[in-house]
């Protein structure tokens, strides 16, 4: 039975997946254990494509930094050499680690209908691969948005099919975030046909578009490549988002890796209210 018949079966069936969820702990918890790393992206903290935001974050507390892979020109920013080179030194010298990129603008200029797009993703991944960065973050927001958009999912999956195999030697991962479901996403991923393209996804944008946030993360599975925490309602912990159970949900699929937090709410100042969330963040996930 494929992926997409399992996916609509549970989320038609919401009251399966506690079962499932039940019957899966003891299979999932203890194999490998549960190990998560905290991060903040670095349009959060206000310094996008600036690698002043590694020093900022590991004063935040935080291990990582998702850094955007920001446009110059016709190019990325980070085609530059020297550029890279300032990375990685701020990364040595404050054993704050790059989590992933993210290409802010392809939500501006969309893989699904400009050609900037897919050149810049493969810059993108050569800049990762010459990095050692394993996973670039491919939105679809704003005038890249998928849905309600038939000839635009096409054309998305056609440059994904085009790129993907650039990804797939270069060892890094194309995690797609969007505002589909998570049935709809896992179509993308089969009509891809490439380990290479894998999911970004960020618990607030589905609960707040109505997703079941629980079911779709025991649903997407190892598909989920990284993790975006977000509220859009308050401090994390007194939002609407209940992250003692997306931890359940992430032990159940047996996710290890990026916890990144994006759009905060600042209703302490930035610095304060970051390090309240990361606090939180780290209380909830902490090893068992």
């Amino acid at each position: 039975m494929s992926k997409i018949i399992v996916g609509f079966i549970l989320l038609s069936f919401g009251w399966l997946a506690p079962c499932l969820a039940a019957a899966g702990t003891a299979e999932t918890s203890g194999s490998g254990g549960f190990e998560v790393r905290l991060g903040v992206c670095d349009w959060t903290i206000g310094k996008t494509g600036d690698p002043a935001a590694l020093a900022l974050a590991g004063s935040l507390g935080l291990d990582g930094v998702q850094v955007s892979l920001a446009s110059k020109g016709d190019s990325l920013a980070l085609v530059d050499p020297a550029l890279r080179r300032a990375y990685l030194e701020a990364a040595e010298r404050t054993g704050v680690a790059i989590a992933s990129f993210a290409i802010g603008e392809l939500n501006d200029v969309p893989l699904k209908s400009d050609p900037r797009a897919e050149k810049w993703l493969g810059e993108g991944i050569e800049v990762a691969a010459a990095m050692g960065v394993k996973i670039i973050l491919v939105p679809f927001f704003g005038r890249g948005d998928l849905r309600n958009d038939p000839q635009g999912f096409d054309a998305a999956i056609e440059a994904l099919k085009r790129v993907a195999p650039r990804a797939e030697k270069a060892g890094v991962s194309l995690a797609i975030e969007n505002m589909l479901n998570a049935a709809d996403n896992l179509k993308i991923i089969e009509r891809v046909g490439s380990p290479a393209v894998r999911i970004y996804y960020d618990v607030a944008n589905s609960q707040d578009a109505g997703y079941p946030i629980l079911d779709e993360i025991r649903l997407l599975g190892s598909s989920i490549v990284e993790i975006h925490a977000k509220d859009t309602k308050d401090l994390y912990g007194k939002g609407s988002i209940d992250f003692p159970a997306v931890r359940q949900a992430m032990e159940y699929i047996a996710y290890n890796g990026w916890l990144v937090l994006e759009g905060t709410k600042m209703p302490l100042g930035l610095e304060k209210s970051i390090r309240y969330d990361a606090d939180y963040l780290r209380k909830v996930f902490a090893a068992k």
